[in-house]
């Protein structure tokens, strides 16, 4: 299984991500998630979140969910790119594709990597909330 994995500060390019594409012949399908930043957290309007992560050890432990989605699917590729830094509202904080002969694998498999990656790896998001222009009194 090929994998690539990116942590970056700059915004995610999801067309040059797909321009990248390489599916072997017997590959069937390709699931593509696009985490993008919700204008509300907890019910409380935000303008950003800022994600914070040890970034050694977050690209340890995503290498080995790699490994064990290529355990359990027959899984051709999985290319992830996550944010760092202050990601607006609106804007893609995790871009993840699989590849896999069929959709019921490249689902799966895909939905598998998202939930561990949120339980496992070390990367913290913190709600930065909407600027609110000063009150004045007179």
């Amino acid at each position: 299984m090929q994998s690539e994995l990116t942590l970056t500060r700059e915004p995610i390019d999801e067309a040059a991500w797909l321009a990248r594409r390489a599916m072997a012949r017997e590959m069937g399908a390709a699931v593509c998630f696009s985490g993008v930043v919700r204008g509300t957290e907890g019910g409380e309007a935000i303008a950003a979140i800022e994600y914070e992560a040890c970034e050694r050890m977050a690209r340890h432990q995503i290498e080995l969910l790699f490994q064990r989605m290529e355990e359990r699917w027959p899984v051709q590729s999985v290319r992830m790119a996550h944010r760092l830094g202050r990601v607006g509202a609106g804007e893609t904080a995790l871009w993840v594709e699989v590849i896999a002969p069929h959709r019921q694998e490249a689902f799966a498999a895909c939905q598998f990597i998202i939930d561990e990656m949120k339980r496992a790896v070390p990367i913290w998001k913190k709600p930065l909330a909407v600027s609110k222009p000063p009150t004045f009194c007179l």
